[in-house]
């Protein structure tokens, strides 16, 4: 049997299914908890999904407590490529803690790389969620009917480049992203760079910056804006459920 590897081929040796699992990516932990609370001893602050999520909290993402997590004596970590620091995974792994990290940037790839985690890092069933995102996100890739950009940041403002998670999803919901032919994956831009293309729509995340009624929406002139849920755009997990609804209906009202 071959060694079990994670998503970016790392060897990891578990005596055992995880009975002890610490999530560093909200995503991931949102998942955990949907289907294997059991194992879910510790996550990050900002893993806030669920609302009722009862766990040891190991600080941020970009800077965990790794004092607290070897405290917790778990039998794996999940880290993410682009989430956590190289530095802190390998400072975990010095320490003997085994740590499973994902690469995501497309649909596609997080759904795989969802399944690899739970059927073999956890050595469990697939969750039926699971199989419904699958079927909602599998189709053919439409032909984009709008463009949109979205800012992840202001002061400076950052938007979502190219090869991200993000923007791959819009565009399995028929959304072209704007910046999508940019070389960065998260661009610093000026304002009147966002404002001034020619763009259907400029979505405002509530996360990881909190964009919000009174800040955001008025600081374009030209480009129509629409404030969204954060994490109907950003995460992955039982979050790929609702943001096939609110995606559709955002691109049907256009």
């Amino acid at each position: 049997m071959p060694p079990l590897q994670d998503d970016m081929g790392n060897a990891l040796n578990l005596a055992r299914p995880p009975r002890r699992v610490v999530s560093l990516v909200p995503s991931l932990t949102e998942a955990l908890a949907s289907s294997r609370p059991d194992v879910l001893v510790g996550a990050t602050r900002w893993c806030t999904h669920p609302s009722d999520l009862d766990v040891v909290r190991v600080r941020g993402t970009k800077n965990p407590d790794r004092d607290a997590i070897v405290g917790l004596r778990p039998d794996l970590v999940i880290a993410n490529k682009e989430e956590n620091r190289e530095l802190d995974v390998a400072r975990l792994r010095a320490a003997g803690v085994p740590v499973w990290v994902t690469v995501i940037e497309t649909v596609p790839q997080a759904l795989d790389s969802l399944e690899r985690m739970f059927t073999e890092a956890l050595e469990t069933s697939i969750p039926d969620w699971l199989d419904a995102a699958r079927a909602l996100w599998s189709d053919p890739l439409p032909h984009a009917v709008a463009t949109a950009a979205v800012p992840i940041w202001r002061d400076p403002w950052m938007v979502v480049g190219k090869s991200t998670f993000t923007g791959d999803l819009l565009r399995r919901a028929s959304l072209a992203n704007a910046f999508a032919a940019h070389p960065s994956r998260y661009p610093r831009v000026a304002l009147e760079e966002i404002d001034r293309l020619d763009v259907d729509v400029v979505l405002l995340p509530d996360e990881p910056y909190a964009f919000s009624g009174h800040d955001g929406p008025e600081a374009f002139r030209r480009a129509p804006t629409r404030l969204v849920n954060g994490r109907l755009i950003t995460w992955y997990g039982p979050s790929l459920l609702p943001s096939h609804d609110m995606l559709r209906e955002l691109v049907s009202a256009m």
